[in-house]
């Protein structure tokens, strides 16, 4: 269920009391326009009593008002339940007697009007307004996290991951909005609200404009008095810019609990926004430094583009969860595993190393970090949790588990042309040594079944026309695809379920074990091709500490993680086993190769999946789309009937994966 309550007023995001104009004291987070721009300032709603049942006039549909969510200067924010559907919205409820000048009610109208033309996935879904005698409805989607603003309200403030997390989706909604030539013009954090999966939704248009050419860029002064630029301070006008500053007052909000230029009076907080003067303490990042610095520039000319504010090494030297649990909203992340998950690690780490002597010194020299690390390393000592492929209705598929250490790690900085983004390579024999030649898979064979597979997609990609949409074949499948993955390279390996429920690990010092789906037999590859096969319960002496991880790794898995789609099962014993050559992640995706040639990369913000698999001597592509729905037909279609621009985008990213780690071989 989903929620939002986009009034004109929220609670502070913490701090001191501010004295407002007229001598009233009043929240600093709290919306206003400066006297002298034709309006009063209101700082209470006194609406009329609202029925408890309301019949839409134009409809005929019922609703049912529920609590209020919030107060605003015109408005009060409520539940509403639809009495026909049972669907739960927030309404926010405008008394016609609060809007009885022309001037009013256009605010109202121009508000409804842009907010209704608006569909992003991080941007307060707009439904249906409609109005009686009394009152104006309109009718938004529900959140039921509350604000941000209630958040750190409750958590005073929040770790560098978390606002990682919350910005990029603040800046996706704000790109959106920009994109449509609006302005907010009114970022603060009690309009940034919360669903029941801890997605951020940016609302309340109640000050949004359109975007002007400069010279005709509106002059008023307007918003939430912390959180004011410069520019429009000086009556200069409002841009994105100005938008940009007020990010990086949230975020500055967030790290410390306080706005920037929050002063114990008006003028003096004027004064020290003018001038750009504010603190940074000791305590902050530099790289969080410098970000806020940016966006906090004095010339709105040298605040840094929202895809800047992405590619900062804020959020590209950081870790940041794909999601956060609920306990979030009044309690501090703890980026340890819980419970199964730490079990199974304290559990298999002891497996590998026997007494707590061997263990600890390993892990001691293991975490070692560079000294300006030491501060990210305290926030999330040792395995970090991080699920990269939730689905956005079910509360978790594939998850990844991440780790800071950069000494396991090796970064690349990819072509800009192909890539963009910075890709986190762990590959086979990139995280151990080994003793031999024979104890790690050939890269030269590696190479040669990426190879084919890039050939095979790019000739695809080259000769298919452009469509609207995806194919519309339908074709069963027969190939085994991943279904569930955990990242635990730092120490072990990286496992992953198949959909037969085969699980594989390949370890760090290059071999594969994979644990069948009778969960009795383990099939062993030091060597490409040459397996080796034995009961689990009759391991050979020298493999036993990796068949422990093998089982935890499985039981963790098949306990805690949901399958990634709805592609049917594939059970044919007779069929060649799998297991996988090497795997590539960056920003945006993972990929994952398998000695049959099958090639699956995973999309991080959509949760999307492609897969290329060879079936009956033809290959065939898999879709699955957001819902986790399946769609698989031949590559030979794609040349006659072409494929959409979003699926095409998808294979040339797969593809520049799939290059990139080719160049790395050759």
């Amino acid at each position: 269920m989903e929620l939002l309550r986009n009034i004109a007023y929220q609670p502070s995001s913490g701090g001191k009391m501010c004295e407002q104009a007229l001598g009233r004291v009043c929240d600093p987070d709290r919306r206003w326009k400066v006297p002298g721009d034709g309006e009063p300032i209101h700082h209470s709603c006194s609406a009329t009593d609202v029925s408890r049942i309301i019949t839409d006039p134009g409809t005929g549909r019922r609703y049912c008002r529920g609590k209020v969510l919030g107060k605003g200067g015109f408005a009060k924010c409520y539940e509403m339940k639809d009495l026909t559907t049972n669907k739960i919205y927030a309404a926010k409820i405008i008394p016609h007697s609060r809007v009885s000048k022309p001037h009013q009610r256009e605010k109202i109208d121009k508000e409804i009007e842009l907010h209704r033309t608006l569909n992003h996935r991080h941007v307060v879904q707009f439904y249906h307004y409609f109005e009686d005698k009394e009152n104006i409805y309109i009718l938004m989607e529900y959140c039921g996290r509350r604000s941000m603003a209630h958040i750190l309200k409750t958590r005073k403030v929040l770790t560098d991951p978390e606002v990682r997390y919350y910005l990029k989706q603040i800046v996706s909604g704000l790109k959106y909005l920009h994109e449509q030539e609006i302005l907010h013009r009114d970022l603060k954090l009690g309009n940034f609200f919360i669903n029941e999966s801890m997605e951020l939704k940016v609302g309340d248009f109640g000050l949004a404009a359109r975007l002007e050419p400069l010279e005709q860029r509106r002059r008023t002064i307007c918003g939430t008095p912390n959180y004011l630029s410069p520019e429009v301070l000086n009556k200069q006008g409002h841009g994105c810019e100005s938008d940009i500053w007020a990010l990086g007052c949230v975020m500055y909000t967030m790290l410390l609990g306080r706005p920037p230029f929050e002063t114990t009076n008006l003028k003096e907080t004027y004064k020290c926004i003018r001038e750009a003067r504010y603190s940074l303490p000791s305590s902050l990042m530099t790289s969080a430094k410098h970000l806020i610095a940016s966006m906090l520039s004095r010339n709105p000319e040298d605040r840094p583009s929202l895809d800047e504010i992405t590619q900062h090494d804020f959020f590209t030297q950081g870790f940041t969860p794909e999601r956060l649990p609920t306990t979030c909203c009044h309690t501090a992340p703890d980026f340890h595993l819980s419970s199964p998950a730490k079990n199974f690690f304290k559990k298999a780490a002891a497996a590998l190393f026997g007494g707590k002597k061997e263990k600890s010194k390993y892990l001691d020299n293991h975490n070692k970090l560079p000294k300006e690390d030491e501060v990210i390393y305290k926030l999330r000592q040792g395995l970090q949790k991080n699920t990269i492929s939730h689905q956005r209705h079910n509360p978790r598929t594939d998850e990844e588990i991440k780790t800071i250490s950069k000494s396991d790690v090796l970064v690349e900085r990819a072509d800009k042309q192909h890539m963009g983004d910075t890709i986190h390579m762990i590959v086979r024999g990139t995280l151990g040594s080994c003793s031999s030649s024979s104890e790690c898979l050939e890269d030269s064979t590696m190479g040669t079944v990426a190879d084919t597979v890039a050939r095979v997609l790019k000739d695809c990609l080259e000769k298919m026309p452009d469509a609207d949409a995806i194919p519309k074949e339908q074709i069963d499948t027969s190939f085994h695809w991943v279904t569930k993955w955990v990242d635990y390279s730092n120490k072990y390996g990286f496992g992953y379920q198949l959909s037969d429920h085969t699980v594989g690990v390949l370890f760090n010092n290059g071999a594969h074990m994979s644990f069948l789906p009778d969960k009795k037999t383990v099939h062993y590859y030091a060597e490409l091709g040459q397996c080796s096969v034995f009961p689990a319960t009759e391991a050979p002496e020298q493999f036993i500490s990796q068949v422990t991880v093998l089982k935890y790794f499985s039981h963790y898995m098949e306990e805690n993680l949901m399958d990634g789609g709805d592609l049917p099962s594939v059970t044919d014993v007779c069929r060649p086993r799998l297991y996988l050559l090497q795997w590539l992640k960056s920003d945006k995706a993972l990929m994952m190769l398998f000695n049959d040639g099958t090639f699956q990369v995973n999309f991080y913000h959509d949760h999307t999946k492609i897969i290329i698999a060879n079936q009956n001597d033809e290959y065939v592509l898999t879709y699955i789309n957001e819902d986790r729905m399946s769609t698989t037909f031949h590559l030979s279609t794609l040349l006659i009937s072409g494929g959409s621009s979003d699926l095409k985008n998808r294979m040339e990213y797969a593809l520049n994966m799939l290059l990139q780690r080719c160049n790395e071989v050759a």
